[in-house]
């Protein structure tokens, strides 16, 4: 095995577990029709795996650490949702970052990186609440799609903190990834 790849790996596993500890720890619940959303970490470090590892180990990492919080707190039936969400806004973090030429010199970039992240969170969580309140909630579609309406202030607060706290860590991350030799 190649040392890139290795490291890749070693810090994909950091990540996972970094997320997983990010979103178990620090909770803040919001109010919402459906679901149960709160205010964590886990997200914006999501947003972060990305960006340091791109799409491939960056999405396994957001995987495994946002799927593992769902599967051993209650939420096991919609890991699922979550895992689509992190491949998608991995997708979209990543074709941002790779048109910015992944150039992190120019701070814009990583606020640019940090509200798409965010923004992106907004239409994946909708789509995510209203699949829950037809698929487990027995919601009709307009239902459901009326709650997630109702729910998105909910979404908003969290994408709000993804995008600040991608901003605030990128660069810290960033000096103690090299400073390691992980990054």
């Amino acid at each position: 095995m190649h040392n890139n790849q290795l490291r890749k790996i070693i810090v994909t596993a950091l990540f996972a577990a970094i997320i997983f500890i990010g979103i178990s720890v620090f909770q803040i619940p919001i109010p919402a029709m459906i679901g149960r959303p709160f205010v964590h970490f886990g997200n914006a470090l999501t947003a972060l795996a990305i960006m340091f590892l791109g799409f491939g180990y960056g999405s396994l990492a957001g995987a495994i650490g946002l799927g593992l919080f769902d599967v051993t707190h209650g939420y096991a039936s919609t890991a699922y949702l979550t895992i689509i969400e992190v491949i998608i806004v991995a997708a979209v973090v990543t074709l941002v970052f790779r048109l910015l030429r992944r150039d992190d010199t120019k701070k814009w970039h990583i606020v640019l990186v940090a509200f798409v992240a965010g923004f992106t969170k907004i239409f994946t969580s909708f789509g995510n609440s209203v699949i829950e309140g037809v698929a487990y909630e027995g919601m009709q579609l307009h239902a459901a799609v009326v709650g997630a309406i109702a729910s998105e202030p909910a979404t908003i607060v969290n994408s709000i903190t993804t995008f600040v706290l991608v901003m605030i860590l990128y660069y810290p991350l960033k000096n103690i990834l090299k400073r390691s030799g992980l990054g």
